[in-house]
């Protein structure tokens, strides 16, 4: 294999499981990224015990010490470490032929708003360089938030190489745990941003009061019914009125947010409708308030499987084709695993990997850690 093959790694705000891609870009001395060719992708589950932790964590329901942290930056670390290792055996390619890994880790806190903002992703790249034998790059987000960013998202640049066209107004549209936008006009700038929650809180409260880690195809919000009341109250959420540049994350939108607003009278159905209502409207509100021209929007992320929330993406906005990213070739699973395998490459050759149109940071820095094997 080339050295021009990376390996990128990320849990996402779902914490559902930790995301792989082994990903050539052909030549490292100069092929873009629109060169970018998914050679591997796959998920691993978290071990169960740990993944509990992890979703306790961020809806802000366990208090933790400080060595409980420090601990669970290394459990963390040794997971993603494993996870490398199984997607290099599944493979069926060696440790020596990836030049690097691009670890994002498992975000524990993002607060980039404030007198002394901050972003923290847990999982120990030394860990991670240290049992796989690969050179890692890791904290990304950290130097743009540095430079007054919000760290996130990080992803645009990669979507504008692998997605942009002169043609049409474009949008990715990334469904993870929080949802995000990445806005691909004909011409000007690329620009991006968090719209709210996409799996996260339906995940959540599915799990709760369902006993399923997701709703498989939207089936439990199915037997619901739109609660019109409680989704006005659910988007007077201040911060979704906020202008970009804007991020957010599970320690700001969990399950206690939800039942802060709750009457107390709903079913648990009822609920999970209004969740998804949520997600549909507060993507389409943003998409038709900043880039209200956009004709198609290409859809990744683990919320694609969701057959009830991508349909109700499409009949939100109306005259835009809202589609899957594997319509243009490219796994939407994998999409995000993908994005970190690619900002590895940029920190090792010294170029930028951030876009301050999107992040609102004071220019281009490259990002990212370098922890040699």
């Amino acid at each position: 294999m080339p050295a021009s093959l990376y390996l990128g790694l990320i849990s996402g705000t779902s914490a559902d499981g930790i995301d792989a891609a082994l990903v050539d870009f052909d030549d490292p001395a100069g092929t873009p990224a629109s060169k970018a060719r998914l050679v591997f992708g796959r998920t691993y589950p978290w071990q169960p015990a740990l993944r509990a932790q992890l979703v306790a964590l961020g809806q802000q329901s366990a208090q933790v010490s400080l060595d409980a942290i420090a601990e669970l930056d290394v459990r963390i670390g040794r997971a993603f470490a494993d996870a490398a290792l199984q997607a290099l055996a599944d493979s069926g390619i060696a440790a020596a032929d990836v030049a690097a890994i691009g670890s994002h880790g498992q975000t524990l806190r993002h607060r980039p708003d404030g007198e002394s903002p901050y972003t923290l992703q847990l999982g120990d790249p030394s860990t991670i360089a240290e049992r796989t034998g690969i050179r890692t790059v890791a904290d990304f987000r950290r130097r743009d938030v540095a430079a007054g960013g919000h760290g996130a998202p990080l992803l645009p640049a990669l979507h504008a190489a692998l997605l942009r066209d002169d043609g049409e107004d474009r949008a990715v549209l990334n469904l993870g745990g929080i949802a995000n936008l990445t806005l691909l006009p004909r011409t000007g700038d690329v620009r991006g941003f968090d719209t709210g929650p996409a799996n996260g809180l339906m995940d959540a409260w599915c799990l709760r009061h369902h006993g399923e880690a997701f709703d498989r195809d939207g089936a439990f919000a199915a037997q619901g019914r739109v609660d019109d009341a409680l989704l006005a109250r659910l988007c007077a959420e201040p911060w979704f009125a906020l202008p970009p540049p804007k991020s957010t994350g599970r320690d700001q939108f969990h399950l206690g947010w939800v039942e802060s607003r709750l009457r107390g009278d709903e079913t648990p159905q009822d609920v999970q409708a209004t969740l998804l209502a949520l997600t549909v409207c507060t993507i389409a509100d943003a998409l038709r308030a900043i880039q209200p021209n956009t004709t198609r929007l290409v859809a990744c992320g683990g919320g694609v499987h969701n057959r009830a929330l991508m349909a109700a993406l499409a009949g939100a906005l109306p005259g835009c084709e809202v589609e899957s990213s594997a319509a243009h070739g490219l796994d939407p699973d994998a999409v995000e695993a993908m994005g970190f395998a690619w900002l590895a490459r940029q920190a090792l050759r010294g170029l930028p990997g951030n876009l301050p149109s999107v992040s609102g940071a004071r220019g281009p820095r490259v990002l990212g850690g370098i922890y040699p094997p």
